[in-house]
């Protein structure tokens, strides 16, 4: 609000389009040939890479290392080798 007492409004700004008509005598044909390229190219563009595999998802996690039994193995379970 202003010292006005009256609300301020801000113009809205209308985005531009991506793809207008210079002249306003486009076909139906020269329009669908338009769409065509466009499609064909958006097509022909190389999809995303796929994200990384997760780190969880490793089969090398389901391997585990062997503990000693017996006396002192509980300790050897924690301590690198």
């Amino acid at each position: 609000m202003t010292g006005t007492g009256e609300p301020v409004v801000e113009p809205v700004e209308t985005p531009t389009p991506v793809l207008f008509s210079v002249k306003g005598g486009a076909t139906p044909e020269e329009v669908a040939a338009l769409v065509a390229v466009l499609q064909g190219i958006a097509a022909s563009a190389t999809p995303p890479a796929k994200p990384p595999r997760s780190e969880w998802a490793s089969p090398h996690r389901a391997v585990r290392a062997f503990h000693a039994s017996g006396s002192g193995g509980w300790r050897s379970s924690s301590m690198p080798r």
